[in-house]
């Protein structure tokens, strides 16, 4: 009776630990979307109309970004080159980087950082409140 008893809790305990991890799991499969970074520095030996051409070859344009990865934002940074913010699930992760390493790599140098927008959390501490949009 005693063993029973030992058994029936480590069951209750194997599927509550099962149950919720299945809930976790499926949580984290609806909000698995990261937001990265990717600087495309410029080799500054090459002009301008040398890195495109190499990027067109490469097909960069064509390829990147891979099918279900958004640019949220694409700027120039003088003086280094170009920043690109992706919005995309997880699992879009590994393509990204093929699509850089295929396609982007000997017209640029790459540096690649996972981003998240602090903006929300500072907003309410600001004193001035004026957001720029563009």
């Amino acid at each position: 009776m005693k063993y029973a008893f030992v058994i029936g809790l480590f069951l209750v305990q194997i599927l509550g630990y099962s149950q919720s991890n299945k809930e976790t799991v499926a949580s984290q499969k609806a909000d698995d979307k990261l937001l990265l970074t990717i600087f495309l520095k410029h080799d500054q030996s090459m002009n301008l109309n040398e890195i495109e051409k190499i990027r067109t070859d490469q097909g960069f344009y064509k390829n990147f970004p891979p099918e279900g990865v958004s640019v949220v934002n694409w700027y120039v940074v003088m003086g280094i080159g170009q920043m690109v913010v992706l919005e995309l699930p997880a699992s879009k992760l590994a393509a990204v980087n093929l699509a850089i390493e295929r396609t982007a790599w000997k017209a640029f140098k790459t540096e690649i950082y996972p981003t998240y927008n602090l903006y929300p959390i500072v907003e309410g501490k600001l004193e001035n409140k004026a957001k720029v949009s563009y």
